[in-house]
């Protein structure tokens, strides 16, 4: 198998982008606007250019296996797992489904929301033709292609124009955590898609997957493993501390 050579700033920038690897996992930083898997678009994904960093790292001359068990909006960064084995990509698809995976998410949003924390549980409809969902609001869960989707939030700071969540993924719906706040009013900077009233210079949205928590699917002990923001917007996640998080 033959991958693309990386340039050398490529491959520091892939090689300091990795926050956990072994011999059965491998977990990376994603940045807003990078893709996991193959689209449409045939841009290169994310699983590509880490075979490609894997390949020369190793002098490995045959395929390298990278299983994807979970994915991220391409315009969303932040905690991406990869498997290297069959193994693993077996168990950790099995522990996704089976809501055995703790999914944390950061989000700067446009509006506070009316309490300090909830849990928000609503029907959400795909439209696959506008790669957008929307909440169901006609029935209670009754039409066949409406998925539950359940997420917790809990504010951590605001600023004088914007409030940061902590979110928390109880189901793994398409657009959930960005369909779900904008229907109660607090659109994530940024996101046109969902209502946001500007977009961000770089394409991105202020949704970021800061933390993971499973455990391990070969070794079997408890792990969390959690990405640095991006430099685009620490600073203002930061001054809703009142201080500064890592960048």
């Amino acid at each position: 198998m033959i991958y693309r050579e990386l340039t050398e700033k490529e491959y520091a920038d892939a090689e300091n982008r990795i926050l956990y690897e072994d011999n059965h996992l491998l977990v990376v930083n994603k940045r807003a606007g990078e893709i996991v898997q193959a689209d449409r678009t045939e841009d290169e994904t994310l699983a590509d250019l880490y075979k490609a960093f894997i390949a020369r790292r190793n002098a490995k001359e045959g395929g390298v296996f990278l299983g994807i068990p979970h994915r991220l909006d391409r315009p969303v960064s932040g905690v991406t797992v990869f498997a290297k084995t069959s193994k693993a990509l077996e168990r950790m698809n099995a522990m996704f489904r089976d809501g055995e995976v703790h999914k944390f998410y950061w989000a700067l949003v446009c509006r506070r929301p009316e309490a300090e924390s909830g849990e928000l549980s609503d029907w959400l409809i795909r439209n696959e033709q506008q790669n957008k969902s929307y909440v169901c609001r006609d029935n209670s869960g009754q039409r066949k292609d409406a998925k539950l989707a359940r997420l917790r939030y809990r504010i951590l700071g605001n600023t004088d124009r914007y409030c940061l969540l902590e979110v928390e993924l109880l189901t793994g719906r398409h657009h959930q955590i960005r369909c779900q706040l904008s229907n109660i009013g607090c659109v994530i900077k940024g996101d046109l898609k969902y209502g946001a009233p500007r977009s961000n210079p770089d394409g991105s949205i202020c949704l970021h997957a800061r933390r993971i928590s499973f455990v391990h699917p070969v070794r079997k002990t408890e792990m969390t493993v959690e990405a640095p923001l991006p430099a685009s917007w620490a600073g203002i996640a930061g001054a809703a501390f009142g201080g500064k998080v890592s960048v």
